[in-house]
């Protein structure tokens, strides 16, 4: 069969590595690289070259097994990484990192304060017992009522588990209050989370990740590759689809929109009512993404540093603001930190500023969650398929894992 991939990201790379194996595979890419939120920059600082990831950054093998088996096929490298995190408020200058008591108290006011000691009380509570929420109907409360209805204080939810979930799901920290309780707790036991000790390795790509995309590319072979070329409409037609590209119309057997769902509802000529449904219910975030060297960006004391730095700045309004310290997750050494920083433009010194970038993120809700559930009322039905990490969790092994289920249903294995 002819197919048609519209993404170049990690769904649709993925999908069309398999099916190329018995199909002929098309992929159309509007941007112009490879590999979607694989995005990894080649900088200059301190007299040496550096590869600084924006996008997909970490992954770890117990939680990630088909990326990571992808990985192993391609030859890719990895090495350990950490995954600290802290949160910092701007307004009050509360500030901690969480992964051992000189980060906990490296402000000495937290050590006197009872907001901030319920706050761990209540994270160690939360450890417990957080996974009782799974035993109630799908898809169960909002994380905001979930925590009001425990009783769970403020300094908890404000202080730790929405900035450590919208630094996450890079969401504003208003959206998490209606993020679906279950799928947060589902996420953080797969991967771990609900525990202090025993928990997996996280790892990186050696040299950024845009390095399994230099690796995956050739195993494309039989693939027809259009980077830069992007789709402008999906038309069903009297037994086919027709693709329009650049002015041009083919037609496909099948087709697969590997990429965000508004963008494959906006795409699709007279989408069915099942299709608008559920594709509406899953939005993006826009969000801003600086790669700079200005650590003001950063916790104001230095053993608050983390991988992960949740912002709470006075404006922040609805956005999500959080940096992540590139030198800590890929292992860089050197005096220049290099911060990658979501929506903080105005407050970056624009002479520090490396790239500028837009992504976009999926974003959760309960009307989400009962969309999720509905995928198999769309996916495949009339010849047209859906993958993408907005399935999942909107992480990597998600995206990968939509993709290699669409190629399965089209009876290629792996």
């Amino acid at each position: 069969m002819r197919i048609a991939v519209i993404g170049g990201g990690i769904s649709g790379l993925g999908a069309a590595y398999l099916l190329q194996r018995s199909h002929q595979v098309s992929v159309f890419e509007a941007q112009s690289h490879w590999g979607g939120h694989t995005h990894t920059h080649e900088v200059k600082a301190d007299g040496r070259q550096f590869a600084i990831d924006t996008g997909f950054i970490v992954f770890n093998p117990n939680h990630y097994p088909l990326l990571t088996r992808l990985f192993s096929e391609l030859g890719v490298e990895s090495q350990e990484t950490t995954m600290s995190f802290s949160v910092s408020d701007e307004a009050s200058g509360f500030e901690y990192e969480a992964s051992g008591f000189a980060g906990l108290l490296c402000r000495w006011q937290n050590a006197l304060s009872p907001r901030f000691w319920r706050m761990l009380w209540d994270l160690t509570r939360f450890h417990r017992h957080a996974i009782e929420v799974l035993a109630e109907p799908a898809p169960g409360p909002a994380l905001g009522d979930y925590l009001r209805r425990e009783g769970y204080s403020r300094g908890f939810a404000e202080d730790h588990l929405i900035p450590m979930a919208a630094a996450l799901w890079s969401s504003p920290e208003q959206r998490i209050d209606q993020f679906p309780a279950q799928a947060l707790v589902q996420f953080m036991q797969n991967h771990c989370m609900l525990q202090i000790n025993d928990r997996p390795p996280w790892r990186v790509v050696k040299g950024g990740s845009a390095r399994y995309v230099d690796a995956l590319l050739p195993q494309l072979a039989k693939v027809d590759l259009r980077l830069h070329q992007p789709v402008t409409s999906v038309e069903r037609r009297a037994g086919q689809i027709l693709v329009s590209s650049q002015g041009q119309q083919e037609s496909f057997d099948q087709v697969i929109f590997a990429c965000h769902s508004d963008q494959a509802l906006r795409l699709l000529s007279n989408p069915s009512s099942a299709e608008q449904e559920v594709l509406s219910a899953l939005p993006y975030q826009a969000n801003e993404v600086l790669l700079h060297t200005d650590t003001r960006l950063l916790p104001r004391r230095r053993r608050a540093w983390a991988a992960w730095n949740a912002l709470k700045l006075r404006d922040a309004g609805d956005r999500c603001t959080v940096s992540y310290s590139m030198n800590l997750l890929q292992g860089i050494e050197t005096p220049t930190q290099f911060i990658v920083t979501l929506n903080a433009s105005d407050r970056v010194d624009p002479s520090k500023v490396l790239r500028r970038l837009d992504y976009a993120h999926p974003q959760y809700d309960l009307a989400g969650a009962k969309a999720r559930a509905r995928r198999a009322e769309i996916n495949g039905v009339d010849r047209i398929w859906y993958c993408g990490a907005y399935w999942g969790h909107g992480f990597h092994e998600d995206g990968l894992r939509s993709g290699v289920e669409v190629a399965q249903a089209l009876e290629v294995s792996w």
